[in-house]
């Protein structure tokens, strides 16, 4: 089974704003800049395939700069197009948190990573043992509606904790700062209710009143 001792010590990073990718979920991407494709390349040399996403942001100076904590994910799918461009996917593995920036000649950024923090995202998937369904999903069809949005519901009824809570999280059309903080949900309760907060707070703006 892997461990986090399995992973490497230095990762490269994708900044993307407002893509997120956790522990066991799959992120789609479409690759076409010429520095990423390089990273694309050089990825797929290595034993690990990982590639870190992580949320750009502006540093306390002005300048911009890059989140604490992102998560990595193994290459496991890859198709080209007929005019050089990539479609990829993301299967997240763990969450790590940067240790420094690394120079070189590399077109993209490389980073030195600490996985210390995230033991608990490799493994058994979580569960959520004061996970209310019906007054989640009354929420969550709510919020659809006030966003326009449509889903298949007996997909999403039938998804174990992890997998709903999780895929949610990386698909709901959320603020790049609410998806951070999702990532950052210590365990699968934190991000639900940190999922429901926002929900709310999204219908409240919205003139509906909070289940609260």
């Amino acid at each position: 089974m892997l461990s986090h001792c399995d992973l490497p010590e230095t990762i490269p990073l994708f900044p993307l704003t407002g893509a997120l990718l956790l522990p066991r979920g799959r992120l789609p991407l479409h690759i076409f800049e010429p520095r990423y494709l390089q990273m694309l390349e050089d990825c797929m040399k290595t034993s690990h395939r990982l590639i870190g996403m992580i949320q750009p942001r502006n540093m306390p100076n002005g300048e911009p700069g890059l989140s604490a904590i992102g998560c990595a994910g193994r290459l496991t799918g890859f198709s080209e197009t007929e005019d050089g461009r990539y479609m990829i996917t993301l299967s997240g593995i763990s969450r790590f948190r940067v240790q420094r920036e690394l120079s070189g000649f590399s077109p993209y950024i490389r980073a030195a990573v600490s996985w210390a923090a995230f033991t608990k995202d490799i493994g058994a998937p979580e569960h959520d043992t004061g996970f209310e369904r019906d007054g989640f999903f009354q929420l969550l069809s709510r919020f659809f509606i006030h966003r326009g949005l449509d889903t298949d519901w007996d997909t999403l009824k039938d998804a174990d904790d992890e997998l709903l809570i999780n895929s949610l999280s990386m698909l709901l059309p959320l603020d790049a700062e609410d998806k951070q903080a999702l990532l950052e949900a210590p365990c699968l309760q934190t991000r639900r209710e940190t999922l429901i907060t926002l929900m709310e707070y999204a219908l409240h703006g919205g003139g509906e009143e909070s289940l609260q």
